[in-house]
């Protein structure tokens, strides 16, 4: 059994790697409905429970059940263990719908809690709140079923270690896997003690990465690989990457914008564009209100999810707005200016803030608000500005959307536009007309918590869309909402808290609160150039460096060691729920301010996190995009690797885990029979050195340099720098090192029968990087260099004075 689950367990790390973080939906995956959210005593007959305490909307939907459910915390666990029995936990959010439809086929149902009352500890959890239980959890569940979803159903031990786990149940199963599991837990004990043993083993075993390669290459061909995985995806004919469900691409369209931005290549802007087009003309856009729902149920983006999630709409503000950059389409400024105008109308708290999501509608009416029948339209509009409303919406009289749960067709339909745009002047007069009627519908319920690692991504969004459009009231947002969370979810000490609801801010926040939020604030300082935001965004990097950094490997924990302690300490590594991952964005974050700031502890910690993480880029591109996106950030500049007086860029870059080698020419143009130089650069980590010479020793790899032989040109004497001695307590010797920040001079003649023209040259560095507790195996950067041979090239040498002139080679 014990095999058989760590087995499973790697085959599962690959696909939940693979997938992104996002658990495999179960049949018609989550949506939500419009539920009552109790604030205080029930005075209509209904039961109250102890979730009436609580400020999450998720458990105050359940806070009238009759079940006893506890929220997770102490009490509810030592209740458990008080008892001797079995922790039944339930874990969703407020605008699921197959949560809320469980809820009314068991949890609602005195039967149902008849037997969790009396055989269990019932235990209510909010995953948007507790993103750390979630993961676990899910990881559980996915061993144990080859699929996840919400609800995530679960039975524990005491301890919190799980033995079952399931999603969604009917009610007549629900009570018979009850009743079941009852009498488990009475007669075979030790069963499910064994089976839990193991089941927390294998949590561990994916949950830390076990397995995953360390140290390999953060270089231009993993960038290259993951670009083509994504092209391989890429669904030509309907646009996004893969089958459906479809959700929108945030993290490869960002990866694929930033490699646009380099190559120029004009096939990676039509995967860019095709992408937004089919979004931004699909169903999946809310046409009439503005914003974005969270994801299409077909192929070709026509039938959404009807949830709306403030995350999605934040990335969206980003991809559209780089989408207007890089075309000038007016389409996509216009997605932009819908987006902030759903925001600033449905989803900001009072104090600036912003809401979490908006429910698909209640159950058995997903989708109801938002769309029309053909009829409903002629009669708001009128007869001629109706039918050409239809027309231009692809609005049919008989509807063209069908029940995402049942597939009932529903005679109604969903607003999207299947040719090309109409006028927008006419066609927005009448959505404003449409948009006038709707309200005066029942409106889905809203998640009305803050978030601050969401309202990061949108304080982000809203900042990069101002100051790339010169929008003064995206900015603004942005800055209230900034302020809104210093002001109202920081501790007295400074620290980051999460959820924020109904005037109370409690949890400690986690590595992505931090690191999402922390990239707004930049992104505000760089459309503001108020110095209030870059050292916000500071006083946040600093908490992820002294609370997060795992000190030891590189990378970054999702919780900090005062978190409660769970089955594991998780990195997180691939986000979920189609949010950036915490140590990509915590990467860019660092580097960013590594530029901005001249401080090289945050690019090295930076640097640390991509070569721990190195392997999980190379096996999982996909899902991995934010953390592809700051390796390609770190790969292009070298502007931490040499001191302030010097260049900007290299002229070849590779990182060897905790090693970056930088190769600098001190001349492209050259004369036959002209000497230059290149100068090779290593930046290497603190706590880490590499090998100089040491002869006699057999058991290092020194550090070398070799010119890979061409008719072009011929190396002279390699100019090594000093080295250190080190007694290696290990190995009972004393060595030679390197450490810091060194430079290797290479002396380049070109041969004096050398053609005219291009010569591209290679060069091969070999090291090997050890630390304290390990020595990485040894590695090789190839170095590339194109010159052009021409004999009336100038003989000055002009090219990088600040490092040719430290290493004594005269102009």
């Amino acid at each position: 059994m014990c095999l058989f689950i760590l087995a499973v367990a790697i085959l599962l790390y690959v696909q939940i790697y693979r997938r992104g973080g996002e658990p495999t939906p179960y049949d018609a995956v989550e949506a939500g409905h419009m539920a009552t959210q109790p604030q205080g005593d029930s005075h209509d007959g209904r039961p109250t429970n102890r979730l009436i305490h609580e400020t999450s909307p998720y458990l105050l939907q359940h806070a009238h059940n009759p079940v006893n459910w506890y929220a997770w915390g102490p009490e509810a666990l030592a209740q458990a263990k008080r008892e001797d029995k079995p922790i039944f936990l339930s874990i969703g959010y407020s605008t699921c719908y197959w949560c809320h439809v469980m809820e009314r086929e068991c949890f609602e149902r005195q039967e149902v809690a008849d037997i969790l009352n009396k055989y269990f500890i019932a235990i209510k959890v909010d995953r948007e709140e507790r993103p750390d239980i979630d993961e676990q959890y899910m990881i559980a569940t996915q061993l144990i079923t080859r699929r996840g979803g919400w609800p995530n159903s679960l039975w524990l031990t005491p301890d919190g270690r799980p033995w079952m786990a399931g999603t969604y149940y009917p009610r007549e199963q629900f009570i018979d896997l009850l009743t079941q599991l009852a009498d488990m837990w009475r007669t075979r004990r030790a069963e499910v003690e064994q089976r839990a043993d193991q089941l927390a083993e294998a949590i561990r075993q994916v949950g830390s990465g076990a397995g995953v390669e360390v140290g390999l290459p953060v270089n231009q061909d993993l960038l290259d690989q993951a670009v083509a995985s994504l092209q391989q995806a890429f669904d030509a004919t309907n646009g996004g990457f893969g089958r459906a469900p479809k959700f929108p691409p945030h993290g490869p369209l960002r990866l694929l914008v930033h490699q646009f931005g380099r190559s120029e290549d004009p096939e990676l802007l039509k995967i860019i564009t095709r992408t937004l087009d089919a979004m931004a003309t699909g169903g999946v856009r809310d046409h009439i209100g503005g914003g974005f729902h969270r994801y299409a149920t077909d192929d070709h983006w026509l039938v959404p999810h009807f949830e709306k999630m403030l995350y999605d709409n934040a990335q969206l503000m980003r991809a559209y707005t780089d989408g207007f950059l890089l075309t000038g389409d007016r389409r996509y400024r216009q997605a932009v200016e819908d987006i902030f105008a759903w925001v600033d109308r449905e989803m900001t708290d009072p104090g600036g803030g912003f809401h979490s999501a908006i429910d698909a509608g209640a159950v058995g009416e997903e989708g109801r608000f938002y769309v029309w029948r053909y009829d409903e339209v002629l009669e708001v509009l009128g007869k001629q500005d109706g039918k050409s409303f239809a027309e231009a919406y692809g609005l049919r009289k008989g509807g063209n959307f069908q029940e995402e749960a049942t597939g009932r067709k529903t005679g109604a339909n969903i607003v999207h536009l299947p040719g090309p745009a109409q006028p927008e002047a006419g066609l927005k007069a009448m959505r404003d007309k449409l948009l006038a009627v709707r309200n005066r519908r029942r409106h889905p319920h809203k998640d009305d918590k803050v978030l601050a690692g969401w309202n990061g991504l949108m304080i982000a969004g809203l900042a990069y869309a101002g100051g790339q459009l010169d929008e003064p009231r995206y900015t603004r947002a942005a800055a209230r909402a900034a302020e809104f969370i210093l002001d109202n979810m920081m501790t007295k000490e400074g620290g980051l808290l999460r959820s924020y609801r109904a005037g109370q801010a409690k949890l400690p926040g986690y590595l992505d609160d931090h690191a999402f939020l922390a990239e707004g604030l930049l992104e505000l300082h760089e459309a503001t150039g108020e110095r209030r935001w870059l050292d916000a965004a500071r006083r946040l990097a600093d908490t992820i460096l002294s609370d997060f950094e795992d000190q030891r490997a590189g990378g970054f924990f999702f919780a900090t060691a005062d978190h409660e302690d769970l089955l594991l300490r998780s990195k997180n590594i691939m986000g979920g729920g189609n949010t950036p991952s915490g140590n990509g964005v915590a990467v860019l974050v660092l580097l960013r301010l590594g530029r901005l700031t001249g401080q090289d502890k945050y690019v090295q910690a930076a640097r640390r996190a991509l070569a721990s993480l190195s392997g999980v880029m190379w096996r999982s591109p996909r899902g991995a995009e934010s953390l592809l996106l700051a390796a390609a950030v770190d790969l292009e500049s070298a502007a931490e690797v040499i001191e302030a007086s010097g260049p900007a860029d290299s002229d070849a870059r590779q990182v060897l885990g905790p090693v970056t080698v930088d190769l600098f020419a001190s001349r492209l143009q050259v004369r036959a029979g002209q000497t230059f130089y290149v100068a090779v650069v290593l930046e290497i980590a603190d706590g880490w050195h590499i090998y100089g010479p040491n002869p006699g020793v057999d058991f290092v790899v020194p550090t070398t340099i070799s010119l890979v032989p061409n008719a072009a040109v011929t190396a002279g004497d390699i100019v090594l720098p000093a080295s250190r001695p080190l007694a290696d307590p290990v190995l009972g010797e004393t060595v030679e090192i390197y450490e810091g920040q060194i430079q290797l001079l290479i002396p380049l003649t070109v041969n004096p029968d050398a053609a005219s023209g291009p010569a591209t040259l290679q060069l091969h560095l070999v090291t090997q990087a050890c630390d304290e507790a390990q020595c990485l195996a040894p590695q090789t950067a190839t170095l590339q260099l194109t010159l052009d041979i021409d004999p009336d090239a100038p003989r000055e040498l002009t090219r990088y004075p600040s490092i040719f002139d430290s290493l004594g080679v005269g102009r």
